[in-house]
């Protein structure tokens, strides 16, 4: 299914179930397709589950413009209308859990109950005066000069690091690194070239600040993609009514690699 937003571009989700609506905002440069594991696990147990491809990525218009948090918060704010989704909990991974926040400040009110920032990218990545100790620019203009000129290679490597598979000891699967790289190749590659700006110099601090719901944050403590120090570990000290589980060992793409631990430790922050 698709909505299509102000600026014209078609934006895919997938809705099953009935009940209580759990709305679930993927990575950087990934789709829907990446919650899998999390859309079947509440399905079965009575939850309505909603995932959308951001612009750009999956099935959605690989639009050439709006790639930025602004106009994904919008994005999403178009579809929780045309569902008129109440009493929702918002769940994000990396970038999908700054969009979650950024959505939830903006937009949120009388439509979101809780969020979840998992593995997320809040409350800012890049290295600035102000953030000291953040992820210098040179990382992330390796990864724009990867991505834009090197994609299909770059993402193949890419998913070591990412499911911490350069571990000792990891159990590697070769079908999850290949359908991260299906889904990366999905989208477009200039909305994951810009996108790269969106998830690590968008600064959530006031986002963070200004949430009242209650949000939980997980993270994991061997995350070498957003590293918990300057992420999960900051953020939930900026919120008001924030939950922080970290996990010794767990890697960036955890809902994936750590899917029963992950699930339930939400399943048991929805009931709460």
């Amino acid at each position: 299914m698709k909505i299509t937003v102000k600026d014209g571009t078609e934006i895919y989700y997938k809705d099953w179930g009935t009940g209580q609506p759990l709305v679930f905002h993927h990575g950087w440069p990934l789709s829907s397709d990446d919650w899998d594991a999390q859309m079947m696990f509440f399905l079965e147990k009575g939850y309505r589950v909603i995932a959308h491809d951001r612009r750009g990525h999956g099935r959605s218009t690989q639009a050439s413009s709006g790639h930025d948090m602004d106009t994904y918060a919008a994005d999403v704010a178009a579809l929780t209308e045309a569902l008129d989704l109440r009493n929702a909990v918002h769940i994000g991974h990396s970038t999908g859990g700054g969009e979650v926040i950024h959505y939830t400040a903006k937009y949120g009110k009388d439509r979101v109950a809780k969020a979840v920032l998992i593995s997320a990218v809040t409350p800012l990545m890049v290295q600035t005066e102000n953030n000291p100790d953040g992820v210098p620019m040179a990382i992330f203009d390796e990864i724009r000069q990867g991505t834009a000129f090197n994609r299909p290679q770059y993402f193949q490597d890419f998913t070591i690091p990412f499911y911490g598979y350069n571990r000792e000891g990891a159990k590697i699967s070769q079908g999850v690194r290949d359908n991260w790289w299906r889904q990366g190749m999905m989208g477009g590659v200039k909305a994951h070239h810009d996108g790269i700006k969106a998830f690590s110099e968008t600064d959530f601090t006031e986002d963070l600040k200004s949430v009242d719901i209650p949000v939980l944050v997980l993270h994991g403590e061997d995350d070498q993609i957003v590293p918990f120090p300057i992420s999960g570990a900051k953020a939930v000290k900026l919120l008001k009514n924030g939950k922080l589980i970290s996990y010794p060992g767990f890697p960036h793409g955890m809902p994936t690699t750590e899917a029963a631990t992950i699930n339930a430790d939400i399943l048991a922050f929805i009931q709460s």
